[in-house]
């Protein structure tokens, strides 16, 4: 027999049922269609139920379940979640194959199935589909994410029933592989596709260059997320598209009819674009639990670089750039919270220096990530009269409430924007997205190499836009057309980013009609709008994917609903969810092996397939992670016992199940023991520690800070710097040869911020989205004081600093 030297099984070294994943991705425009194959093998002696929990996106349509047995393919039926589950613990107990598909009660991007049962030597291979809608990105590409990554799940002390139970290995020891291809087709030529994982190149399918194909190159392992950035050319057109609906379907259901789908990139004027806000109320939110001290990245790149190293310098760079006038606070958080100020203060250069010298010294270790408490601080104070409140989160994204969470956020909207970051990977995209979602603001997700500075610098920006307010969609139809809108309303505009709407179409239109749709709304007093003129043409080889997101994002909205008003929204979920065969937190998928033949004789043994632990080191022994409180299995051997499903848990961490067993005679064979959370960030937050410990290598330190971070440092809060020592080290030069070369007209002040304006243009434009705004400062302080900046001072600048800038470049 086969061992597998990996995984919470890995004391008995038993094998892990899942060899290989094949996943084949469908990018059309900005929307992919994710088909993932799973293939399972049972090399024991004995039946086998494998039971894999795995991230999923957050805002992903599941729309497809089925498992092929030799010949035979079972397809999965949504369900209401509990009847799902009986029919599977039924199936089972009768000797009958069965799979179950379902979402976690506690977060929409967690995702468990359980493959039972594999007779000896029998091979199952399970297709799950989804659909999902892909983000914009900082630099105008769409981010795709194939999650391999699931980090345990935070539970607050006092929270409801037992978390998921995840199997976690180290990233060297994910015992199966991952296949993974993908075709990309637009109306817009694709210049390029990126990856955080070696691909092969990139393969033209038409000359026009509109479609195109890539695969990950070969023999890579799944120990890691596979990321994609795609690029279009003018990929901020808007665009319209209807799809026809499901012939099956009945007219007049969301399947029925045709589902439109529209995606908007507002225009805003450019006089009101041309400078940003001079107020707001600033609050800035820092995890500091114990996973944020682990690296940023697992590929080896940027050594020494940690979560918490890269979140400090951001908020250097972040309190640096906020305009004059405004107000600011800094929170961190852990187990418990903190904050610099008892209340937001006034910007200005003496609370700045006492707010970064605190930053400076913050790290991570200070517990679990409840994130709760410390929202619940910030909104029981009271708003800055005319500043209006932008709140900037920064996790790694890992706590089990995360609709809590976010019922908190949807009820405080009205008083500010929410930006979220989720750090590193793992961080849960349900949390992240949401938090943007229900803050009218935007989300970035900081992975593998990329830095958060400059996604950080983009969302500062957005907050410093206009809020947009007032937002209203108007419809121009055929007189025989009417929309039914499915999305939410829109609450959140910025400039040069999407908004998208779903919707469904009634009645009939004549083959070449048109419609029209207008979004309105008043920006810093002023009353825009935007038209987009679309074909009511459907499509016919949509795949339904425009359907099944709208189906998603009315589920979305119900299942929010069902928090606020209770009875009556969870049939309309599962109505929905049902007829649309996409899944929701009420439902699941269920496939029943009911063909005759013979029944499956025997102890069913559970086998929990290891997904990838947030850990990079190899050398540490396999640990097996798990939300508190863990189950912890009573009986003496694995073998004799299969898992036990606690009808009252959100998922069974153990069931047991053989031939013959009645439901009602089931009993509990676990107890529930409580892990304090100190012991769990203690492995986290002292991973490099316990590496050095075993390897003896020494843990590098973090690297010194580079010098655009230090010019930043020494920036004042008004944008000028000061002809000193320090800015001269950081310049290259020496403060005697500085003072020497100044233009006898200009005073010491201003002589230093043309320098280090002229070295950031001359030295640093590969960084410019990160100090774009404190330049931007600069400049506004130079013209306040009429410092004389004419070409004499910027031809000194080059000749003392050896670069080539030109006056103009420096708009000055």
């Amino acid at each position: 027999m086969e061992n597998c030297h990996c995984g919470l099984l890995t004391a008995n070294k038993e094998p892990v049922p899942l060899k290989s994943v094949e996943v084949q991705v469908e990018v059309r425009d900005h929307v992919a269609t994710v088909i993932s194959t799973l293939n399972y093998e049972n090399k024991e002696d004995k039946p086998l139920e494998a039971v894999f929990v795995f991230p999923m996106p957050g805002d992903a349509a599941v729309c497809h379940f089925s498992a092929t047995i030799g010949q035979k393919q079972i397809v999965g039926e949504v369900k209401e979640k509990q009847e799902a589950r009986e029919e599977y613990d039924d199936a089972l107990s009768s000797g009958r194959q069965a799979f179950l598909l379902e979402e976690s009660d506690q977060s929409p991007d967690i995702f468990s199935m359980s493959v039972g049962s594999l007779r000896p030597g029998e091979s199952a291979s399970i297709r799950l589909e989804y659909v999902t809608e892909l983000a914009v990105q900082a630099d105008d590409g769409l981010r795709f994410c194939l999650p391999a990554v699931l980090n345990p799940r935070y539970e607050p002390i006092g929270s409801e029933g037992p978390g998921v139970r995840v199997t976690s290995v180290p990233a060297s020891q994910v015992p199966y592989s991952l296949s993974f291809s993908a075709r990309v087709s637009s109306p817009r030529p694709v210049p390029k596709v990126e990856s955080n994982c070696p691909l092969d190149p990139l393969q033209y399918l038409n000359v026009e260059q509109t479609q195109a194909a890539v695969k990950l190159s070969a023999g890579h392992k799944f120990d890691r997320d596979v990321e994609l950035l795609i690029y279009y050319k003018d990929a901020h057109q808007p665009t319209a598209l209807v799809e026809a609906g499901q012939s099956s379907a009945k007219p007049g259901s969301l399947m029925g009819d045709p589902a439109l789908m529209l995606s908007l990139y507002p225009e805003f004027p450019k006089d009101l674009m041309s400078s940003v806000a001079s107020c707001g109320e600033f609050v800035f939110l820092l995890d500091r639990s114990g996973s944020m001290d682990l690296p940023t990245t697992s590929t080896g790149q940027q050594k020494g670089v940690t979560r918490i190293s890269s979140a400090r310098d951001t908020l250097l760079l972040l309190v640096k750039s906020l305009p004059m006038g405004c107000y600011f606070n800094i929170y961190s958080f852990g187990s418990s919270y903190e904050h610099i100020f008892p209340k937001s203060v006034a910007y200005s250069q003496e609370t700045i220096e006492d707010a970064l010298k605190k930053v400076e010294q913050m790290e991570a270790g200070m517990g679990g990530t409840e994130i709760l408490a410390p929202l619940k601080h910030i909104y029981k104070q009271s708003c800055v009269p005319s500043q209006p409140r932008q709140l900037f989160v920064f996790t790694d994204g890992e706590v089990s409430n995360t609709k809590e969470v976010l019922n908190l956020v949807r009820k405080n909207s009205g008083s500010h924007r929410c930006f979220s970051f989720g750090i590193g990977e793992g961080a849960s995209t349900a949390l992240i997205n949401g938090l943007a979602k229900e803050g009218g603001g935007h989300a970035q997700f900081i992975t593998g190499a990329d830095r958060m500075q400059p996604k950080a610098m983009q969302s500062l920006r957005f907050a410093l836009q206009p809020a947009v307010v007032g937002v209203a969609v108007k419809w121009d139809l055929p007189q025989k057309v009417s929309v039914n809108v499915l999305s939410p309303p829109i609450t959140a505009l910025f400039q040069g980013q999407r908004s998208l709407i779903y919707a469904q179409l009634t009645g009939e239109s004549p083959e070449a009609a048109k419609g029209c749709v207008t979004v309105k709304y008043s920006l810093a007093g002023h009353p825009s709008e935007n038209k987009l003129h679309f074909s009511l043409k459907p499509t016919e080889d949509g795949g339904l994917t425009v359907h099944r997101l709208a189906a998603r994002t009315l589920i979305r909205s119900l299942e929010t609903e069902e928090g606020e008003e209770g009875g009556g929204v969870k049939e309309k979920v599962v109505e929905v969810s049902v007829q649309s065969g996409v899944s929701s937190a009420f439902t699941a998928f269920i496939a029943v092996n009911k063909a005759d033949g013979e029944e499956i004789q025997g102890p069913l043994v559970r086998r929990n397939v290891p997904i990838r632990m947030m850990s990079m080191c190899c050398a540490r022994p396999p640990i097996a992670y798990a939300c508190c409180p863990p189950p912890v299995m009573m009986a003496s051997s694995p073998g004799m016992f299969g898992a036990l499903r606690s009808k009252s848990s959100s998922w069974s961490p153990d069931r047991v199940v053989s031939k013959g067993l009645k439901k009602n005679s089931k009993k509990t064979l676990f107890s529930q023991a409580l892990v304090a959370d100190e012991a769990l960030v203690a492995v986290e937050a002292r991973e490099d520690s316990f590496d050095s410990e075993i390897t003896g290598d020494v843990v590098p330190k973090e690297p010194p800070r580079n010098p655009l971070l230090q010019l930043v440092r020494l920036q004042q809060a008004c944008g000028c710097w000061k002809l000193d020592p320090a800015l001269a080290t950081v310049l290259g030069t020496t403060s005697k040869e500085m003072e020497k070369s100044k233009p006898a007209n200009v005073k010491k002040d201003g002589w230093a911020t043309i320098l280090a304006l002229a070295w950031l243009h001359g030295f640093q434009m590969d960084a410019k989205d990160e100090w774009e705004l404190l330049a931007m400062k600069a400049v506004q302080w130079l013209r306040a004081e009429k410092t004389p900046c004419g070409a004499e001072c910027v031809e000194k600048g080059n000749a003392l600093l050896g670069c080539n800038v030109k006056k103009e470049d420096l708009r000055l």
